[in-house]
């Protein structure tokens, strides 16, 4: 796992337009997953179009949450 905040933005630059899955630490022993598409990329955080019951929502999640493991990615 990238063990910078660099080192995430680029390796989700190198993702853009792939599928995702985002699992996303609750609290205690709950965890939501989600999926979609990596669309874009910013300074801080990273956006996803998610395809949910043929709705789409768009969600942000930052570099930060990734490096401390509030938020699991895989492609």
């Amino acid at each position: 796992m990238p063990k910078d905040l660099l080192e995430i933005k680029s390796m989700l630059d190198g993702k853009l337009g792939e599928d995702i899955v985002v699992t996303v630490q609750m609290g205690r022993k709950k965890k939501r997953e989600r999926r979609g598409i990596l669309t874009e990329t910013y300074r801080s955080i990273f956006i996803v179009d998610l395809k949910e019951n043929d709705n789409v929502d768009r969600v942000s999640f930052s570099y930060r949450d990734v490096l401390t493991n509030a938020v699991e990615i895989e492609f």
